[in-house]
């Protein structure tokens, strides 16, 4: 049998088989783009995949029970789109269990406790939009790393790939701050021969 006779058995002539190619190379192509184009908002880098049947239980946060007030009267105004005393609150709710104040979760600026911290902080000076600028740079790092992992093959996380080289080696940090007479108590020893017994 000659090389020609088994490619029409498999269906075709070589002409028609060079002449779906183009085709062929425009659907991966398409294909391609799509999923590009699919990821226009924040980019997940975590995957967390239910693969269980049943029910998220971490998307069930039941409601607070119904209260009558004191006085029918004294109830403040509807506020649409605002709160209600029945909303949960699992946030504050894990803070007055742990025996905190849920009253701090509210940000009302610098509290006067912490105002000579903040101040001590800014003693050299500090950048006004570092908040926003980190954003935005810590955005663009997401999307580049969702661009490179388009088809999210296999179940490794992307969180840790995308973040790799801002990892901090603590014993290499370590070594040179103290190579500099920098003190670092809380930090282990250089060798395990220093450890104390």
């Amino acid at each position: 049998m000659t090389y020609r006779s088994e490619y029409d058995k498999a269906g075709g002539t070589m002409q028609e088989w060079e002449m779906k190619r183009p085709a062929i190379m425009v659907m991966i192509l398409a294909m391609a783009l799509s999923a590009c184009g699919s990821r226009n908002g924040d980019v997940k880098l975590s995957r967390i995949k239910n693969t269980g049947n049943g029910p998220e239980e971490f998307n069930i946060v039941p409601g607070k029970p119904l209260q009558a007030p004191d006085s029918y009267r004294a109830l403040p105004a509807p506020t649409p789109g605002g709160t209600n005393i029945t909303d949960p609150t699992p946030r504050g709710d894990s803070v007055a269990a742990l025996g905190g104040n849920p009253a701090a979760l509210a940000d009302t600026g610098i509290g006067r406790a912490d105002g000579g911290l903040v101040n001590y902080a800014n003693r050299f000076g500090s950048a006004p939009g570092i908040r926003q600028t980190l954003a935005r740079e810590d955005a663009e790092v997401r999307r580049q790393r969702g661009r490179v992992n388009i088809l999210n093959i296999g179940i490794n996380d992307d969180y840790n790939l995308a973040y790799k080289r801002q990892w901090l080696d603590a014993r290499s940090e370590a070594a040179r701050l103290r190579s500099r007479g920098v003190p670092t108590p809380s930090s282990p020893p250089a060798n395990s021969s220093d450890r104390r017994r």
